[in-house]
């Protein structure tokens, strides 16, 4: 056993689990106050979910020895972690990096809590916790698991995929598995259940930036866990991620901040702490691939996109609440396309030819139809049996109340909410008119 290594994952599995309730910070700080904790239950929903079905059949379906198609393990093979904790003397079993493998589940189900409840941000302030609730378990088993399998075990989008003939595809920590996975569940699903009440018309601006800024900050100490985690010892690799990393969150941030002040002519808190998420995001397939500088060019780039990306929502029509599509879907597939321009060793401007870029491009848009074609299927499943929205009314008072029987600050009440919503719609139709 290397002490070293199994210290250094222990750590960062830590640091990745602390990830999601730092979303449920960034988003709640996003959100309405009249649903801020029911964003946050969400978050914390989906860790509760994943961290038991991971155990039972996750584990077994993500990374068991018996693949299905190379697209799934058999979720029976490893079913309560049989056979995966202790090796035959009863010893610890270890992996090739020569730690306990319970180590890696302890990993490993930290990516899949935190993908699952990024999608939730897409369809804040209208949907029944109970739905949400099945949805985590069904999309988690049905497209989480089998995406991690087929990227990150070789499966059908791994080097040893149909694939793998033209490049090795590169996928460090997640853009695929985790980021394009998400944003693009996000985007279904926001366009099933359909637009908050007053969308385009009504403000629905963030109810406590601090929050967001705090949240913001935890995503930021947490991906280190992330990014440096998955180089799987305290080694050089670990390193260049951390680095990477950095320049590339930084970078990130000042450009959407420069977007921002050329585009509204100011520079914000919220775009701070959004530009932090967009290079953390980009930078997690490639924070071993680059090198320092390649990551401040990806940071400045996925910044910009990201930036404007948001505003699409408006263009289009669809009601992403929180920005999971312009950050998460543009952020990952920037992310991951970008090493087939900036990779080191195989990357088309170091001399390295297309192919890297070609097998990038194609794994990408496989993870966009994947999860796209999945979460279509489970959420007109979920509309049809249970329905996604809450009523028109309790939509008005607010879901913290009408889903929780609770409000986050002492003092507010059904009828301020209600109040508050009829006073916004009157304010802007009278701006609109004017």
């Amino acid at each position: 056993m290397d002490t070293g290594a199994t210290a250094w994952m222990l750590a960062s599995a830590s640091l990745v689990l602390l990830m999601t309730p730092g979303l449920a910070l960034f988003y709640g700080g996003m959100s309405r106050s009249k649903s801020v904790l029911n964003m946050m239950m969400m978050s914390f929903g989906a860790m509760g979910v994943v961290g038991v079905i991971y155990v039972l059949w996750g584990w077994s379906m993500s990374f068991g020895g018996a693949s299905v198609g190379g697209v799934f393990g058999n979720p029976l093979d490893k079913f309560g972690l049989s056979g995966v904790i202790y090796g035959p003397g009863g010893d610890f079993a270890l992996n090739a990096f020569h730690y306990p493998v319970v180590i890696d589940v302890a990993f490993q189900v930290t990516f899949a809590i935190i993908t699952v409840a990024l999608i939730s941000g897409a369809i804040a302030d209208r949907t029944k916790f109970s739905t949400w609730m099945v949805f985590v378990a069904i999309w988690a088993t049905l497209v989480y698991f089998p995406m991690a399998h087929m990227v990150w075990n070789l499966g059908l989008l791994s080097a040893d995929g149909p694939f793998g003939g033209i490049a090795a595809p590169i996928d460090f920590a997640g853009g695929t598995v985790v980021h394009i996975n998400a944003g693009m569940a996000g985007l279904v699903l926001a366009l099933i259940i359909g637009k908050r009440k007053g969308f385009g018309a009504v403000p629905m601006r963030p109810h406590n930036l601090t929050l967001t800024m705090l949240g913001a900050g935890l995503l930021w100490f947490g991906w280190f866990g992330f990014n440096a985690g998955s180089a799987f010892g305290a080694n050089g690799t670990a390193g260049l991620a951390w680095v990477n990393t950095t320049t590339a969150t930084c970078a990130a941030m000042l450009g959407w901040l420069l977007t921002e002040k050329l585009r509204d002519g100011h520079a914000t808190s919220l775009g701070a702490a959004s530009g932090v998420v967009a290079g953390l995001v980009a930078i997690t397939p490639a924070a071993g691939a680059l090198s320092p500088v390649g990551a401040i060019a990806l940071g400045v780039v996925a910044g910009a996109l990201c930036a404007l990306a948001v505003g699409l929502k408006y263009r289009f029509g669809y009601d992403d609440s929180l920005d999971v599509v312009g950050v998460h879907l543009v952020g990952g597939l920037v992310g991951t396309v970008s090493i087939g321009f900036l990779g080191t060793s195989t990357g088309l401007l170091y001399g390295g030819g297309v192919n890297q870029l070609v097998v990038q491009v194609i794994i990408a848009l496989a993870a966009v139809v994947f999860s796209g074609v999945m979460t279509t299927i489970i959420g007109l499943a979920l509309r049809a049996a249970m329905g996604w929205r809450v009523s028109d009314e309790a939509e008005t008072v607010g879901v913290d109340q009408s889903e929780h029987g609770e409000s986050a600050y002492e003092g507010i009440t059904a009828g301020r909410f209600a109040a508050e919503s009829t006073i916004g719609a009157a304010r802007t139709t009278t701006e609109v008119k004017a």
